[in-house]
């Protein structure tokens, strides 16, 4: 155990004092804000440049109205279609075509321009006119506004879970869905990430033949352990380091730009929208006690639905999605991170050891696809169940349905099982380590790896 201890401490104190662990654990976190900084200033320099465009607009239906829109100040445009084409191009953007239309099926809106326009400039431009058209269609039916918004019903159905304890709690699928694929995504990319480390790591060892003189005096399994817990610890701390400078750099970058950080726009989102679509409407009349009824109700159900969004947010259990993130994080690690060791150990380059990459990173793979396809849209069914016990899969699978609510004895079951995996894979990894580390010039594939698993001694 002495001598696991050892490596554990030579591994992990030989990768945090070097320069480029202190250059990349500090920079990293900074470039991913730098760079969203530095986008947002444009947008919004950009933003602050952008001319509002003329087009004109031949309107032989005679039925639009022009006003100026974000992106556009519409000018009436004379003569038939192929004079008007032949003009705008000297003094304007565009041009839009308006034949005579059923405002039932409204075609043959046309827009000719001289460059492509961006999607949101197309976006206003369908905007402006389908607006105009629905109030075509409201005025041939005779409704008003006001009338239509009262007729509107949104409803939101509350979710309420109960626990293995009988305690019946508040729930948001979009929330659990969202953790769940945040979460999975972190565990494939850092599993990836860090696994190619040890990998690189190895094969840089076995080039300098340092680790001949130390598989001299310890056994292969008490090696690999140790390196893979040594990487794995300095894999967990600059990870830590990374969670809380990005954050804490991420809420000054959109403070700086006044923007708000996603939690406080996921709480204002609603309310947001609610808001634009009642100043948009005409005011009520005081006889109309129908309408003025609906708003009030509008007004409390948006109230009511921001409370039940920061409750269902609160209510989730981040003690236990943060511990099993990590135990997860750390097992998926250690456990690829075996298999990279191996062959780190059986080549003599990085190019060589393509043609066993794929094999070994092919069930992180699989875990990662059925993360979006089975696991967060089915997160109770019997395949997301495997993929959750699998240890190869389990990572990924298990952290994206942590947030929906797992029984105990399955996560149990889990991670005994990951923890053996990992075992399996360090005793795989070190027979295979042990005679690999010493080869150089080998030409290796799969017959040769079996071999020397098979070799005694």
């Amino acid at each position: 155990m002495n001598k696991v201890l050892l490596i554990i401490q030579r591994e992990f104190l030989n990768r945090v004092q070097k320069k480029s662990f202190l250059l990349t654990t500090i920079l990293v976190p900074l470039i991913f804000p730098a760079i969203m900084g530095v986008m947002i200033y444009i947008v919004i320099e950009q933003s602050k440049s952008t001319e509002i465009e003329v087009v004109e607009v031949l309107d032989e239906s005679q039925r639009f109205t022009l006003k100026e829109t974000r992106y556009f100040r519409f000018v009436p445009a004379e003569g038939p279609l192929d004079s008007a084409k032949a003009k705008y191009d000297s003094h304007a953007f565009g041009l839009v075509y308006v034949p005579p239309f059923d405002i039932k099926d409204p075609k043959g809106f046309t827009f000719y321009s001289r460059e492509n326009a961006t999607m949101e400039q197309m976006e206003d431009l369908n905007k402006f006119f389908e607006d105009q058209v629905r109030n075509m269609k409201l005025a041939q039916y005779k409704v008003d506004q006001a009338t239509l918004d009262a007729l509107k019903t949104d409803i939101k159905i509350r979710q309420v879970t109960k626990g293995d304890d009988g305690e019946e709690k508040s729930s948001s699928s979009d929330m659990i869905y969202v953790i769940g694929m945040v979460l999975g995504i972190l565990i494939y990319m850092f599993v990836l990430i860090y696994g190619i480390q040890i990998m690189q790591g190895v094969i840089d060892e076995k080039t300098s033949k340092v680790v001949e003189v130390i598989v001299s005096s310890v056994k292969p399994f008490q090696l690999m352990l140790g390196k893979i817990i040594g990487i794995a610890s300095v894999g967990l701390l600059q990870f830590i380091i990374w969670i809380v400078l990005s954050f804490g750099v991420t809420s000054s970058v959109l403070g700086y730009f006044g923007l708000k950080t996603p939690q406080k726009e996921m709480m204002e989102q609603v309310s947001k929208q609610v808001d634009a679509g009642d100043n948009a409407q005409t005011e009520p009349q005081q006889g109309d006690s129908a309408i003025n009824e609906n708003l009030s109700g509008k007004k409390a159900s948006t109230e009511r639905l921001q409370n039940e969004t920061l409750q269902n947010f609160l209510s989730l259990p981040f003690g236990k999605i943060i511990i099993v993130f990590l135990f997860y994080f750390l097992g998926g690690y250690l456990l690829y991170g075996a298999l990279f060791a191996a062959v780190g150990s059986a080549v003599d380059s990085v190019q060589d050891a393509q043609q066993f990459q794929f094999p070994v990173t092919l069930p992180l793979l699989i875990g990662y696809l059925s993360l979006f396809i089975i696991v967060l849209r089915l997160p109770h069914s019997t395949a997301s169940f495997w993929l959750s016990i699998i240890p190869f899969t389990s990572p990924v699978a298990m952290v994206g349905r942590i947030a929906s609510g797992v029984p105990a004895w399955e996560l149990a079951l889990s991670m005994i099982l990951l923890i053996a995996g990992f075992l399996f894979t360090t005793w795989i990894a070190g027979r295979i380590y042990r005679v690999g580390i010493l080869m150089h010039g080998t030409k290796v594939n799969y017959k040769v790896l079996a071999k020397w698993f098979m070799q005694r001694g």
